[in-house]
C-alpha cells in the first residue's frame, strides 16, 4: 500500500483539533468534544449525496462552546474541527464498514460491531437519522487516509492531556461532552431527561464521581439521568481507568432546552445553560480533590 497522504483531506480540517486552554490547569479535569465539528468543506459536499444541513444531523450542536467557560475556570477543552459525518472520533480506529468500501478491509478492522452494522463505524456510511451519505462507495485509501491523518492526531492529543493532568494532580478525570436528540426528534421514543451520565455503569469512573455530577446537575434544576440510553463510547471506554487514577465520563445534554432542533437555532435558554455548566464545572473542580482524597485514605 503506498504512503498516506493529506490529499484526499480538505484542507481546512487541519490541525484536526482546537485546544482552549486555561492560563494555568488548575482542575484535575479534561474536557473533550468530539462531535462538535462544524467545518463542511466543498470538497466532502461533493463527495455527498445529501444536502449540508441534511449532513449536519450526526453534529453534537454547540456543545463545545456551551462548555468554553471550563478553561477560565481552570480546565483545558478539546474540540474536534471536522464534522461526524466525515469521520468519528468515539469508534475504534477501525471500526469499518465493509458496505462503505469498495475494497477489502484489512484484518485488523473491527467490521462486526453493533456500531458498524448500524451504519455508524468509524466514517460513517449514513447520517443520524439512517440517511446514507455518499453516492457511491469509497476506496479504501480514502478511508485509511482520515484515520491517518485526523483520528490519531486527536486522541494522542487527548492521551496528552491527560498523561499531563495525572502527572500534575496525581489523577485525572476526563468529561466527554456530547448532545442528544430530544423525544420530539427521536421517532417512537419517551421523553428523554435533560441529562444522562454515562460512565460505562462503573466501569470508567469511581461511581461517586459520577454520583457527584449527577447530583450537581439536579440541584441546578435538570433531570439528569445515568447510563440510559447512552452508557458512554469508545472514548470513555478506552480512557476510563479507575484503577490507574483516570475517571472518565461521559455527558449527554438534550438539544431540546437550548436549541430548536428544526431550525437550529439557540433558544433564548442557551445563556442560562451555559452559565449553569460553568457553575457544574466550578462545583466538580471544587468537590472532587476531596472525594480522591477520601478514597486514597480508604485504601
Amino acid at each position: 500500500m503506498p504512503p498516506l497522504n493529506t490529499t484526499a483531506i480538505p484542507q481546512e480540517f487541519f490541525p484536526s483539533f482546537d485546544v482552549l486552554r486555561p492560563a494555568e490547569q488548575t482542575a484535575a479535569f479534561v474536557f473533550s468534544s468530539p462531535h462538535c465539528g462544524r467545518i463542511y468543506p466543498a470538497e466532502f459536499l461533493a463527495m455527498s449525496r445529501l444536502d449540508p444541513q441534511t449532513l449536519r444531523k450526526s453534529e453534537d450542536w454547540y456543545v463545545d462552546r456551551l462548555f468554553s467557560g471550563v478553561a477560565k475556570l481552570g480546565a483545558p477543552l478539546l474540540s474536534a474541527r471536522f464534522p461526524r459525518a466525515y469521520l468519528d472520533l468515539n469508534r475504534e480506529p477501525y471500526e469499518l464498514d465493509p458496505e462503505l468500501v469498495d475494497e477489502a478491509l484489512p484484518e485488523h478492522a473491527n467490521t462486526q460491531s453493533v456500531r458498524v452494522a448500524g451504519g455508524l463505524g468509524t466514517v460513517a456510511r449514513i447520517v443520524a437519522d439512517g440517511e446514507e451519505i455518499y453516492a457511491g462507495p469509497l476506496s479504501l485509501q480514502e478511508v485509511l487516509t482520515r484515520i491517518d491523518q485526523l483520528y490519531f492526531p486527536f486522541h494522542t492529543q487527548l492521551a496528552r492531556l491527560i498523561d499531563e493532568t495525572v502527572q500534575g494532580f496525581g489523577y485525572g478525570v476526563l468529561i466527554d461532552c456530547h448532545s442528544m436528540p430530544s423525544a420530539l426528534m427521536t421517532p417512537g421514543g419517551g421523553a428523554r431527561p435533560d441529562f444522562v451520565i454515562g460512565d460505562r455503569y462503573g466501569a470508567s469512573a469511581d461511581p461517586r464521581l459520577s454520583q457527584l455530577a449527577r447530583e450537581t446537575l439536579a440541584g441546578l434544576g435538570y433531570d439528569a439521568q445515568m447510563n440510559r440510553p447512552y452508557a458512554g463510547g469508545y472514548i470513555t471506554e478506552h480512557h476510563g481507568r479507575p484503577g490507574g487514577g483516570v475517571h472518565a465520563i461521559q455527558i449527554e445534554i438534550n438539544r431540546g432546552i437550548y436549541m430548536n432542533e428544526t431550525t437550529l437555532q439557540q433558544k433564548p435558554g442557551f445563556d442560562r445553560l451555559k452559565a449553569d455548566l460553568d457553575a457544574f464545572a466550578s462545583h466538580l473542580f471544587a468537590t472532587a480533590p476531596a472525594l480522591f482524597e477520601m478514597r486514597s485514605a480508604a485504601e
